[in-house]
This record gives structure tokens, sequence and C-alpha cells, in this order.
């Protein structure tokens, strides 16, 4: 049984907005609360969103082991605690991941029958650029960053199980629907 959905794409590429989408249409699919030390935006809850925790608290998790996975992204941490996984996989229950690549790669490694990873991405970079700006959430400096990250990450598509390209949210959100019901009822193959 498929335990894990990750789903990665590079910033701005609508992850977020699929996932609750998402949720919305399965709700008995449990979201995975990551940690992360960046600040919290206004329209998110701590312990719903993510769990917000100072750079200190994340480090000292680091060292005890605490995390099945974390990354440094854009320069704030963020990370998946090895007993939200293994809860997963007790209650027999679907977990939704969303998470940068590397991290999406390595739950597949660790959890390679229970892991079904989907890496979800723009048309083009010039349609990334552009959702970024109008998302207004990020300087025109952390914009940048987070673009030149893009060509790293779109170098892993290939390792995901599915890629889907998000260029009419309404009909990624169906796609997304359909290849997660499949997974529901057992089909785990690519296409």
């Amino acid at each position: 049984m498929v335990n894990f959905i990750t789903i990665s794409a590079p910033s701005g590429s609508g992850k977020t907005t699929l996932c609750k989408a998402l949720q919305v249409v399965e709700p008995d699919i449990q979201w995975s609360i990551s940690y992360t030390t960046r600040e919290k935006r206004d329209i998110e809850e701590d312990g719903i969103d993510y769990y917000f925790i100072s750079s200190d608290k994340f480090e000292d998790f680091i060292i005890n082991g605490f995390f099945v996975e974390w990354e440094n992204v854009h320069g704030y941490y963020y990370g998946t605690s090895f007993k939200s996984l293994n809860n997963a996989i007790h209650e027999n229950k679907m977990l939704l991941l969303e998470m940068d690549v590397k991290g999406s790669m390595n739950i597949k490694k660790l959890y390679p029958e229970k892991t079904f990873s989907i890496f979800i991405i723009p048309p083009s970079i010039e349609h990334l650029r552009d959702r970024l700006k109008n998302r207004g959430t990020d300087s025109a400096v952390r914009i940048e960053v987070r673009l030149k990250r893009f060509q790293e990450e779109m170098e892993f598509q290939n390792k995901f199980d599915y890629v889907m390209v998000n260029e009419n949210l309404e009909s990624a959100k169906i796609e997304l629907q359909n290849k997660v019901r499949k997974l529901k009822q057992g089909e785990t193959n690519g296409a």
C-alpha cells in the first residue's frame, strides 16, 4: 500500500494550491505538517500549515535525529519528522507531503514501497516568474533566488513516479485528483 504521496515543484508552481484542493475532495488523506524556520505568512496557521520554529530548535532536532529528511531551501530550514511517517504506516493511512525535490527523493529512498512521488512543473520559467511576482509574497531578490533553484529542481523530474504540468489550475486540480484516486484504488503505474 502507498502511504506517502509526495508533491514537489519549483517554488511558485502551484503545489500548495493543488494540495489544498486535493484535501477538499480527499479528506481522508492526512496532511503532513512539516517544520520550518521561515516566517509565517498571513494566510498560514502554526500547527496547521507548518510548525514554525526557530533555527536553534531546528538544529537541535537535526542533531537528535528527529527528521527523516530536512533541507535548507532559500535560506530557511524545512523538515519532516520520522514520527509522522511511522504513525501513518502504523495506522495504515495515506499522508500527503508537500516538499522540495530532495525531500521527496529521500522519502522515496527510505520507503520505496510506501511512496508515490509527483512532480508539478510550470509551463515555462517565464510563467513561473510571473506567478512569483503576482503572488506578492517575495522580494525581487528572493524571486531571483527561487528562479535560480528552478533549473536544479527540474533536473530531478525524471526520478519522480509522475510528472504533471500546471498550465491551467482547474485542469491540474482534476489531473491530480484523478491520479490520487487511482493510487487509492491500488494503481501505482506512472501513466
